[in-house]
């Protein structure tokens, strides 16, 4: 089945120097590559890497839950994310995981590394949002809201903070949940972060239809200013892109590619029949 979700991950050219990275960590492999992007599958699972500039980099707010089937996969992992990276939680044993580490790598991605069941999660690298400052509290309502949006989804389980364990009662301290089949998971944290979401990480949304397209811009896109060339954000502040399925095969397209890039640099929402008709010079 064609994975119609993915995170894209954005750089300040260093993309290609990321994925390469990535590849070698967590044993993937490039797929797909040009100027703007570079794609690379590990465990099944794309990510994307932007060569978007200085305007954002990622942070924790959006980090990725990596399940590991072995302590030394773990291991591993961790020794190589920390050239140049920081510990936000340092490698140990934790109530939910005999090995367990969080780590902010040296372009500012974060992974949580933890030693588990695959058939517990269903995946091995799940997008983890923290809502934090004046999100903070959020998870829950976010939760019913993106599983209200997209087909196929569910909800595997929420478990809020008690009384003086650590953060505000009815807080959501884990949470875990798939939209069109795809694991997600959320927390809330009312500790002072400095960070929140942004354009740094985002989620790609890939349609077959002009349809589909429409759909989730007229559901989610919450904030005018920042819709641009496929890019929305939702009313949480987390950036989705919403993009045609075709659109890396007309970019990568070497007679047509330029003249699809100068007609979606016009566009906020993508319109598949201009895109179209761009390619064939029209």
């Amino acid at each position: 089945m064609k994975q119609q979700i993915y995170p894209c991950l954005w750089f300040n050219q260093q993309a290609k120097e990321a994925a390469e990275f990535y590849c070698v960590v967590f044993g993937a492999e490039i797929t797909d590559e040009n100027h703007f992007v570079s794609t690379f599958e590990a465990a099944g699972q794309k990510f994307m890497c932007l060569n978007g500039g200085p305007e954002f980099t990622p942070n924790p707010s959006i980090s990725f839950y990596v399940t590991c089937e072995s302590e030394t996969e773990v291991e591993n992992a961790w020794a190589k994310l920390s050239d140049g990276g920081k510990a936000l939680m340092p490698l140990d044993k934790y109530p939910w995981s005999p090995k367990y580490g969080w780590i902010q790598d040296k372009y500012g991605v974060s992974w949580q590394l933890a030693f588990g069941k695959m058939e517990d999660v269903g995946q091995k690298f799940s997008p983890t949002l923290m809502f934090t400052g004046e999100k903070a509290g959020k998870a829950k309502e976010a939760i019913g809201y993106y599983t209200s949006i997209f087909k196929n989804s569910s909800v595997t389980g929420i478990m809020k903070y008690g009384a003086g364990e650590g953060d505000i009662e009815g807080h959501v301290k884990h949470a875990q949940f798939s939209i069109d089949g795809y694991v997600m998971m959320t927390m809330d944290s009312s500790q002072p972060h400095g960070f929140g979401f942004n354009e740094g990480i985002s989620l790609v949304v890939e349609c077959e239809t002009q349809e589909e397209i429409d759909y989730y811009w007229k559901k989610m896109s919450a904030v005018p200013e920042a819709e641009q060339c496929g890019w929305l954000k939702d009313k949480y502040g987390i950036s989705w892109q919403i993009v045609p399925a075709m659109l890396q095969k007309l970019i990568n397209d070497p007679e047509k590619g330029q003249a699809v890039v100068q007609a979606f640099m016009q566009m906020k929402k993508f319109e598949i029949d201009k895109l179209l008709a761009a390619a064939e010079g029209n």
